[in-house]
């Protein structure tokens, strides 16, 4: 039974139970989430039915700070406003990396248009042959000799 259970499809949390948890979440203080925060953990150890969403670098670095923090007994309200400046640091390193992606995108492109393909020409290389233009000045049937 266990094993036909863990074939069926995951379904996500159901989106209004996401929102009246979060609603919850906002009255607690930070001390308190703390707690919420490890009880999730330990049931998501137990009884998770899919991989947790891993983040970021940044937030998995992030994530490792506070937890470390918490580890050393430091208060809520410091880890609270160390995870503000690290939450800033992170964001102008992400904005540092998306531009740096933008730029590398940028040459690449600049690269393949000048290595793309070529105009068309004819089979010797040259431009297409046209028919000779007639001279301005001359009429069909008037030739000087």
């Amino acid at each position: 039974m266990a094993r036909l259970i863990r074939l069926l499809p995951v379904q996500a949390m159901n989106p209004n139970l996401r929102d009246r948890i979060l609603r919850k979440l906002d009255t607690l203080n930070d001390e308190r989430a703390y707690q919420v925060l490890d009880y999730v953990e330990f049931l998501e150890s137990r009884y998770a039915e899919r991989p947790a969403v891993t983040g970021s670098i940044f937030q998995r670095f992030g994530d490792a700070v506070e937890d470390s923090l918490r580890a050393g007994r430091v208060s809520a309200g410091t880890i609270s406003k160390a995870m503000g400046l690290m939450g800033q640091a992170m964001s102008v390193l992400d904005g540092v990396a998306a531009a740096g992606k933008s730029v590398a995108n940028d040459i690449a492109g600049a690269a393949q248009t000048r290595t793309g393909p070529r105009p068309a020409t004819g089979a010797t290389g040259a431009a297409p042959a046209t028919s000779p233009a007639t001279p301005p000045n001359s009429t069909p049937g008037d030739q000087n000799t």
